[in-house]
């Protein structure tokens, strides 16, 4: 029963006949099937991509309720990439699914880039060595990259595009020795408009130490909301695309939209400064 040109017909109008059909060629890497991971699987699904490749080694848990959509009391205990593959098939099942059940390692990240089109960052916050991998490989092999961070009830999306800034330019984590002065050096450049800052209303919901944050659905589906604007873009060669040192941060409960700049990266002055900000912060958790 299944038919691709009337699954996907409604999109046609915002694309052509002809760009739906590029769609349908063109293989996309996911790293993570969690909270943003599992809304750029469906939304990439449904805008028709028909390849997809897919990592996770974890399994759904109660507290992933408040934001993954693979995420159900029938799918607790269950692997994340199993359950997204299922989701994704039962939308089209026709698409091809590469899976790498073990996560993106050093053995396996050239298979998990092989014929990749489009890599779209969901690994998880703390996950830094396998994003640093991941990242270089796509500059080497000249493939674009989007990463949207959700943050409080808004999203800040990053690109890196081949032969632009690189991943490590722009966050400069060779600046810092530490796990933890790194990881915030991708907090301040994931974020350097910092505009969910001021409506956090308990700080003890961030923990650097125990490696937790707080969510809400409302970012994770902006991220997907966003990326995957970026992700059609790119693949169809159609519009213009901000990349890094550009970024984009839209935050709907402020009210408030913000078009960042950071030529230096992280070496930028200011941002040195919320640095030390955010250092302070952190070791007070």
């Amino acid at each position: 029963m299944f038919d691709y040109d009337v699954a996907f017909s409604r999109n046609i109008g915002w694309v052509t006949q002809q760009e739906q059909a590029q769609l349908r060629t063109k293989r996309v890497a996911i790293a993570g099937c969690g909270g943003v991971g599992s809304l750029h699987a469906l939304t990439l699904a449904r805008l028709g991509v028909g390849n997809i490749n897919l990592s996770d080694f974890d399994e759904f848990d109660v507290h992933n309720f408040n934001r993954q959509a693979g995420a159900f009391m029938s799918t607790v205990g269950k692997n994340k990439m199993d359950v997204m593959r299922t989701m994704v098939h039962d939308i089209n099942p026709e698409i091809d699914i590469r899976e790498f059940g073990e996560g993106v390692t050093e053995d396996n990240v050239d298979a998990f880039l092989a014929d990749v089109d489009l890599y779209i960052d969901s690994l998880d916050f703390f996950a830094l060595a396998a994003r640093k991998l991941v990242f270089q490989k796509c500059y080497d092999k000249g493939i674009p990259v989007v990463t949207a961070a959700p943050l409080g009830m808004g999203s800040a999306l990053l690109c890196f595009m081949p032969g632009k800034m690189t991943f490590e330019e722009y966050f400069r984590f060779e600046d810092k020795a530490t796990v933890e002065g790194q990881l915030i050096q991708f907090l301040i450049g994931l974020s350097p408009a910092m505009l969910q800052r001021g409506y956090l209303m308990d700080e003890s919901a961030v923990s650097f130490k125990e490696r937790r944050g707080p969510s809400t659905p409302m970012a994770v589906n902006l991220c997907a909301g966003m990326a995957e604007t970026y992700a059609l873009k790119i693949l169809l060669n159609r519009g213009a695309v901000e990349c890094a040192p550009y970024g984009l941060h839209f935050d709907a409960y402020r009210n408030k939209f913000s078009r960042t700049h950071l030529p230096r990266g992280n070496r930028g002055l200011v941002q040195r400064l919320k640095f030390k900000i955010a250092e302070r912060i952190v070791s007070d958790d």
